[in-house]
């Protein structure tokens, strides 16, 4: 399409495809998604195509994911509610002169 910046969707796609590819080596699964690669829509957004893989290289990345969230998700520090965030949670949120926030 006249006008569409593919150039710059195509680096944002390739940035991320690397980005994936270098991790995929890093496991030892680069040989299981070949055809790994950067390309662009019709609007010249970048994206990231995997290719065709087989369906255990997508059940160990759909693992993968899962492992990294996980893990993720247990790092993060939990905090307790702030007074105002459960009053403003309860609809009865006020500042100190008692006037609705």
């Amino acid at each position: 399409m006249p006008g569409v910046p593919y150039v710059r969707g195509w680096a944002d796609g390739k940035r991320g495809a690397d980005a994936l590819a270098t991790a995929l080596r890093e496991l030892g699964l680069d040989s299981d998604f070949p055809g790994l690669k950067a390309d662009v829509n019709v609007s010249g957004d970048g994206v990231v195509c995997l290719g065709a893989i087989r369906p255990d290289a997508a059940k160990l990345l759909a693992s993968l994911l899962v492992a990294g969230l996980t893990t993720e998700m247990a790092n993060q520090t939990v905090r307790p509610a702030t007074r105002t965030e459960l009053l403003s949670a309860r609809g009865e949120a006020t500042n100190r002169e008692g006037q609705e926030l």
